[in-house]
């Protein structure tokens, strides 16, 4: 079994069967006509129970066909321009090669000698998404696993900044259409359960920042202590961005941390022409960034960032065979002394190969492009008495649902569109996500494809219209 070491005396069979892997995969993404085939759970299910993993293949090409069966053949591709649903991006591939790269070297991240020039790789993209943001030279960070560990890390440090002797009166505000992260980070951390503090949305559904005001000042009558201040730069369900500047005002004047969510619009930061949308963002004391979203890259590939670095020592504890105290003092730089994580993946090297080929400059504009191409959706959509759009879009996102012909029952369309976003996944000729608003059932397109275009969206608008109305032809023929 040694034979399947990777070492020196294996390179010739590692280089054979990575390529080999490399063209099935090509070859997949060459031919692939859907972004999803429409396999069932009950379909595939069976395929994958029956494999006796106590038996193996001893074949590469034998595993790999097998791998085309159960996977690839099935596997729901997010580089095509009909997938439509959630955050994920088609990756560039700059990135994809430095994922071969790190797989292979397997370096991590936790101390200088498992990594050496790794860590100094990450702290320099660190210092670059710093400068991005507006930090100045006292801030710092560190790749996380994604946002909601980005999050949850941020909160620990408003946690501990804010010196409470009782975790009970400890509050954090968010918007009412914020991360689930920031609730489940609270529970995490040991906080009460009336410790986050939903604010409501305006009509573009950004925080209002007078009902943050009001709440804020309710919290200090109250005798409690206002931890933490949430504000995302491109939520999750309508792309919405918080006013920065003003929640940046009322966290200075109530003495309490600010936490910017910009795991969606952290894009923003290479845009060439939208960055003034998160201007004031270099104010807060943590920033929440997945590369992996809009910076096209693939899972995963995120980061905190933090305006002051001596923050981070409450993510800090040392152990003798790891990275003790005197490492310190050596100036030895071991990035587990800030992470929550200790084994880490090289997943800065992604980053680095692509701002290395492509340039900010080309990461920021593939970001403008969707974003302009969702501000044309939402015209083609505002335009079309068969669908109903909640709000214009700041980043990529459009909220929508089909509002069908003669039906004026609220329950009917919200089946309407439940069953035209299932019937359109099991075809598989396109992948739209759902939400609700209000209490009623919505769909949504996350446009994250410089190569999904208008007609694209317009094709898929006539396949969910088309579904509905199959629903409402069946419904009525039952009823009959």
């Amino acid at each position: 079994m040694r034979s399947h070491l990777l070492n020196d005396t294996t390179a010739d069979r590692y280089r054979r069967s990575v390529t080999e892997g490399v063209e099935r995969v090509a070859a997949k993404l060459a031919t692939t006509t859907r972004p999803f085939t429409g396999v069932t759970v009950d379909d595939l299910t069976p395929r994958i129970e029956g494999i006796d993993l106590d038996k193996p293949l001893h074949d590469t090409t034998a595993v790999l066909d097998e791998l085309e069966e159960v996977y690839l053949r099935d596997a729901i591709y997010f580089h095509h321009p009909r997938y439509l649903a959630h955050l994920n991006c088609p990756v560039v591939i700059p990135a994809v090669l430095g994922e071969a790269v790190l797989s292979a070297v397997n370096s991590s991240l936790d101390t200088w000698d498992q990594s050496a020039g790794g860590t100094l790789i990450e702290r320099k993209l660190i210092d670059w998404t710093n400068e991005r943001i507006g930090f100045g030279p006292s801030a710092d960070g560190v790749f996380t696993s994604g946002g909601s560990q980005s999050n949850l890390q941020a909160l620990l440090l408003a946690r501990e900044e804010a010196k409470s002797d009782d975790l009970a009166d400890l509050r954090i505000f968010a918007s009412e259409v914020s991360h689930f992260s920031v609730k489940k980070s609270a529970k995490l951390l040991g906080l009460g359960p009336d410790a986050v503090v939903s604010i409501p949305v305006d009509h573009d559904k950004r925080m209002q920042t007078l009902a943050l005001a009001r709440e804020l000042e309710r919290c200090k009558e109250d005798g409690l202590v206002p931890m933490a201040v949430v504000a995302t730069a491109g939520t999750t369900d309508f792309g919405s961005i918080d006013p920065l500047p003003e929640v940046a005002e009322l966290c200075s004047q109530f003495g309490t941390w600010m936490h910017v969510d910009a795991a969606y619009g952290c894009g923003l930061l290479a845009s060439l022409k939208n960055r003034g949308r998160i201007d004031g963002i270099e104010r807060a004391d943590s920033v929440t960034v997945d590369y992996h979203k809009s910076f096209f890259q693939p899972v995963s590939s995120s980061a905190l960032l933090v305006r002051d670095v001596a923050t981070l020592r409450h993510a800090t504890y040392h152990a003798e065979y790891l990275n003790p105290r005197r490492m310190v003092e050596e100036r030895i730089p071991n990035q587990v002394d800030k992470s929550l994580q200790t084994t880490r993946r090289f997943d800065a090297l992604k980053l680095w190969m692509t701002l290395r080929v492509m340039g900010a400059d080309g990461i920021g504009e593939l970001f403008d492009e969707v974003c302009d191409l969702a501000a044309q959706g939402w015209e083609l959509l505002a335009a079309d008495p068969r669908f109903d759009v909640v709000v214009e879009p700041s980043l990529s996102t459009l909220v929508f649902r089909i509002i069908p012909s003669g039906v004026t029952d609220p329950d009917g369309i919200d089946r309407a569109n439940l069953y035209a976003r299932k019937a359109l996944f099991a075809s598989g000729d396109a992948v739209v996500a759902g939400t609700k608003v209000g209490g009623r059932h919505y769909l949504k397109f996350t446009l994250l494809n410089p190569e999904t275009t208008v007609d694209d969206i317009a094709a898929v608008l006539d396949l969910i219209a088309g579904h509905a109305e199959q629903y409402l032809g069946d419904s009525l023929d039952r009823a009959c």
